[in-house]
């Protein structure tokens, strides 16, 4: 019963882990984890894009579904943070398929552009850019970025006070 109270969360929890695989094979195909390193650190945030999306697209997809068609904000929020704390657990098993499997050389080219360009020092640059920084960084990025945009797409996606039955 609890499993298909929350199958839309986790339909579109694992669809969001998908994109971001996919946006890493992309990245890494377009040549951002090693040729074009120096301009990784702008085009990565579009990802920003699908993931808003996919939010928007679940939050849709639960209020017509589930709430059939009336969800306010509290609602909204609940589903979009379960959401994200789905992606979140699932990030490690993400970061973990990127980093080994999609592009294995990208911690390494990482920290030789940040110490050639004097971004970082040696030191610095080895404890920032390795699997387990990058595991809890989204670990944390998944909450924290999935509850912001939970809340900005809650908003626009709850019924208008009017058309809810109370």
């Amino acid at each position: 019963m609890m499993m298909k109270k929350y199958s839309i969360e986790i339909k579109w929890a694992a669809l969001f882990s998908v994109m971001s695989l996919v946006w890493m094979f992309l990245e890494k195909m377009i040549g951002l984890h090693d040729v074009y390193i120096d301009k990784h650190m702008y085009y990565t945030n579009l990802i920003a894009i699908p993931a808003i999306l996919i939010y928007v697209f679940a939050l849709l997809e639960k209020k017509k579904k589930f709430y059939n068609g009336n969800m306010n904000f509290g609602q909204a929020f609940v589903s979009g943070t379960i959401i994200s704390v789905i992606v979140s657990v699932l990030s490690p098993l993400v970061q973990t398929i990127t980093s080994l499997g999609i592009t294995p050389d990208y911690f390494k080219n990482a920290i030789k552009y940040a110490v050639e360009n004097k971004l970082m020092g040696q030191a610095e640059a080895d404890a920032f850019f390795n699997l387990n920084n990058y595991i809890i960084q989204g670990l944390y990025g998944a909450i924290i970025m999935g509850i912001i945009t939970t809340a900005i797409v809650g908003f626009f996606v709850k019924t208008k006070e009017s058309n809810i039955v109370k």
